[in-house]
């Protein structure tokens, strides 16, 4: 409440109880002597002066308090807050002019040292080119070691890219660094380490990979995988991929027979689903496929009646055959009706 319009209203109170109190005191003017009315305004008027003080005193307390409270979020604070906002703006302002003109350089200073935003400042560097002056704000303002090594590395500053990556424990991308730097036996030590974590998580197949396209160790890459299949370790995809390694097609022949006369009872059928794919890469892969394909199918039909559909895979174009298969799952229906 303004103070000049609380001390208005209160005195028009007062004069309006005094002209109340005076028409009382003239009614009864003609009882009581002069000096008795007199002095009974008086102290009127005293009490009324009191009560006036007090709420005065109350209202200036309730000022002092609002004063306080507009500090933590009140008016006071909306003003602060609006100018800061208007401030920001400014800078907001002058960094994207000198983005628009290439400068980002002095676009980073406004980010980092007007706007306290480090990360904005470390990321206009990286987009303008300055991968060095990056890396540092992100290792020293922002302890951001991954983007820092990522800013090394595009600076082409491998060394300091392979330390950071190194306590990243990023194994494979030390492996690549070391490669780009044509250190190939720190490069090795680096991904063998990965193709170790493969198998441990029976990702062998992941494994793989790292001996075929990183370390070019094909040889090892095939006894991987077949290790995996062997000991049942995604044995399927393991299989698949050891066939597909093989570009010989003599070979991979020889393979595929010798593969399948290991092979325990309870694994043949993942063989079938894998020998699939290897009866529709090469026609001269058909006959070895398809032979092994019957002898599963004949070993196994008399517990899982549904493999005879798979007949259907390594004989696309044999309508005999085709009517053969529903011949017999026409006559084994009739039978458990029977």
């Amino acid at each position: 409440m303004n103070r000049q319009k609380f001390t208005d209203k209160f005195m028009a109170a007062f004069f309006i109880l005094i002209i109340i109190k005076v028409i009382g005191i003239l009614a009864q003017l003609f009882h009581k002597s002069f000096w008795s009315v007199l002095g009974t305004l008086a102290i009127f008027a005293i009490v009324a002066f009191i009560i006036f003080l007090v709420l005065l005193r109350l209202e200036d307390k309730e000022k002092t308090g609002n004063s306080s409270g507009r500090k933590g979020g009140g008016g006071s604070s909306y003003i602060e807050t609006s100018l800061f906002d208007r401030i920001r703006n400014k800078y907001e302002d002058l960094a994207q002019k000198y983005l628009d003109e290439k400068d980002y350089k002095k676009a980073a200073k406004v980010y980092m040292n007007l706007l306290r935003d480090n990360y904005r400042g470390a990321k206009t560097l990286e987009d303008g080119g300055f991968y060095n002056e990056a890396a540092v704000i992100y290792l020293k303002k922002l302890k951001n070691k991954s983007e820092a090594a990522n800013c090394y590395e595009k600076a082409k500053q491998y060394r300091k890219a392979i330390d950071l990556y190194k306590e990243l424990e990023q194994k494979e991308k030390v492996g690549d660094l070391y490669r780009q730097i044509n250190d190939t036996k720190n490069a090795n030590t680096y991904y063998q380490m990965v193709v170790d974590d493969y198998v441990s998580n029976n990702q062998l197949v992941k494994g793989s990979l790292i001996y075929r396209k990183k370390m070019e160790m094909p040889d090892e890459a095939q006894k991987i995988l077949l290790k995996g299949w062997e000991e049942d370790r995604d044995a399927f995809n393991c299989l698949n991929n050891y066939f597909a390694n093989i570009f010989d097609v003599k070979k991979l022949d020889q393979q595929i027979q010798e593969l399948y006369e290991k092979t325990p009872s309870d694994k043949k059928i993942t063989y079938l689903e894998a020998i699939k794919y290897e009866f529709k890469k090469d026609p001269k892969l058909q006959n070895i496929t398809r032979n092994i394909a019957y002898e599963i199918i004949a070993e196994k039909v008399a517990t899982r009646s549904e493999i005879v559909n798979e007949l259907k895979y390594f004989n696309p174009d044999d309508e005999v055959i085709l009517k053969d298969i529903s011949r017999y799952k026409t006559g084994r229906n009739r039978m458990f009706r029977n």
